[in-house]
């Protein structure tokens, strides 16, 4: 799964503010009847209430859940996606996923994650990694994934289109296992100690994996538990583009194209 804590929304308002949950002063609500009959919210209003997120309010729609509106924000081209709840006291972040489909029924989100929005990504670690593309490529992508996550078996292929595409692009996979899959860690002990394509193409693909034996120890996937921790990522799979920005949520192999220059 793309969140690690299905009970938290990953926070997207880290983009625009560094916070998931924004109070706002309190306003009076309805007691009873249709919410949509006696509640409005106008993008002039939006942009007022949010004025210090130093984000300008696009679109203001109603949402797919009740009782809450879409809001469609960009700061310096980047778009993401928010909720604000007929109240208007309080804004929520996040992807947004149907419980029936599970997969994700808002617009696109591009979500910056941790303690900064950038970091140096020369000070990386490229062992413990899976990788593709290019060797020996002058740009790097840092990619933390979970064996068991569906959005990086998705982006698995997208990411052997994007290697294709960029001959000097290094892609460095990150084993990742979250807690809430209680085999990927077993799993990504043993795709780095194959320390193979073909094993993660294996695992993406839903294929039984070999229990961890003695060639697949623990270090390297804890290791690399640690370092997202202390980048503040939490959820998979995130990227660490060549500029050090931090990003997360599957993409298509154009949409991370570009990305690399930004």
């Amino acid at each position: 799964m793309i969140i690690k804590k299905m009970m938290t929304l990953l926070p997207l308002l880290a983009v625009i503010a560094g916070k998931s949950v924004y109070a706002l002063p309190a306003t009076q609500g309805c007691s009873r009847g249709t919410c949509t009959a006696c509640h409005n919210l106008t993008v002039m209003e939006a942009t007022k209430l949010l004025s210090n997120l130093g984000a300008t309010i696009k679109e203001v729609k109603e949402s797919p859940i009740s009782g809450l509106w879409e809001l469609t924000l960009d700061r310096n081209g980047e778009r993401a996606s928010a909720y604000m709840d007929y109240g208007k006291k309080y804004v929520l972040g996040g992807p947004l996923f149907s419980a029936v489909t599970k997969q994700r029924v808002n617009s696109m989100l591009e979500v910056t994650t941790g303690h900064s929005s950038r970091i140096d990504i020369n000070v990386l670690p490229t062992g413990h990694s899976i990788v593709m593309g290019n060797p020996m490529g002058k740009k790097k992508l840092f990619v933390f994934s979970d064996p068991d996550c569906p959005y990086c078996a998705k982006l698995h292929g997208e990411l052997k289109q994007l290697a294709a595409m960029e001959p000097d692009l290094s892609i460095y996979v990150k084993m990742y296992p979250l807690k809430m899959h209680p085999h990927a860690y077993d799993k990504a002990r043993v795709i780095l100690g194959a320390n193979t394509i073909g094993m993660l193409d294996r695992a993406f693909a839903g294929q039984t994996l070999p229990q961890p034996g003695p060639g697949d120890p623990a270090g390297p996937v804890d290791d690399t538990i640690k370092l997202a921790d202390a980048m503040g990522i939490d959820s998979t799979p995130t990227f660490v583009l060549p500029s050090g920005r931090i990003i997360s949520g599957s993409k298509s192999a154009a949409e991370i194209r570009s990305l690399l220059t930004r």
